[in-house]
């Protein structure tokens, strides 16, 4: 991780805008997110900048990476059968979390936290069946994308090489938080910018050394994105966020999970 100094630049400008780009399709599996993301600049009248950062709805990235699953074609372990009788679920669907999870964290009556296999602890295993477009089907779900960081890497790079240059990529999803109701904005998946901003050893306002300060600055720009992605039938999965003036230090969401040994609810 870059040292404080060298992170120095990670500060918004005075002004920040925060744009949803127009006309994205409904996306289908192989479809080219970089190819979409073009064709939603084309429509909005914007074209990118160096220091933009690309904020995308998780799902339309597990949709172009065929991320779908029939629970009529799961067969429920031993395990995930008295599992669900424990939380009152579908048994495939429980059978599905289990194999996109390394360890069940939390469960009762209605909830199932796991911490998946990105490391990122979260209920379900981020699968969900809203938006799948399978005509409001249950048995269809999407899990989220195979790797997240990869995902993002790959987008940049998609991009980069239609208009030479390289931006910020952000792939996010919205997720419940200890301590807190309601779900937030959160990054699964960063590139070309740095995830976590750690602020230890830079001076306050008053000179005073800061010693815990770290900044979730993905995540950040996640739950500002979000607002305008919405959680319904809003139809807005990439935004554009600009004016951050990022560092070019290429951070990962891995670096926002906290380590297990100092997970206080783990």
């Amino acid at each position: 991780m870059p040292s404080p100094a060298e992170q120095l630049d990670v500060r918004p400008t005075a002004e920040l805008s925060v744009a949803a780009l127009a006309g994205i399709p409904l996306v289908r599996r192989g479809d080219n997110i970089a190819d979409l993301i073009m064709h939603g600049l084309a429509n909005s009248g914007l074209a990118l900048q160096r220091g933009d950062v690309l904020v995308i709805a998780q799902k339309i990235v597990s949709k172009a990476e065929g991320r779908h699953v029939d629970l009529r074609t799961v067969t429920p372990s031993v395990r995930a059968n008295a599992l669900a009788v424990e939380v009152d679920k579908d048994a495939r669907l429980v059978e599905m979390i289990l194999r996109e999870s390394t360890e069940v964290v939390r469960h009762r009556k209605g909830v199932l936290v796991v911490a998946h296999r990105c490391g990122a602890v979260l209920a379900n295993a981020g699968i969900d069946a809203s938006n799948v477009g399978s005509g409001g089907d249950d048995n269809h779900v999407l899990l989220l994308p195979e790797n997240c960081n990869r995902s993002c890497h790959e987008i940049r790079a998609r991009l980069a090489a239609r208009i030479g240059i390289e931006v910020g990529v952000l792939i996010i999803d919205s997720l419940g938080r200890a301590w807190r109701n309601g779900t937030v904005g959160t990054a699964l998946g960063a590139a070309g910018l740095p995830a976590l901003l750690d602020l230890r050893g830079t001076p306050d306002l008053f000179g005073r050394e800061l010693r815990a300060t770290q900044v979730g600055i993905a995540d950040e720009i996640a739950a500002a994105a979000s607002l305008l992605m919405g959680q319904a039938d809003e139809g807005t999965p990439v935004v554009l966020v600009r004016g951050l003036k990022l560092s070019d230090a290429n951070g990962s969401a891995n670096d926002l999970i906290r380590a297990r040994e100092l997970d206080l609810f783990r």
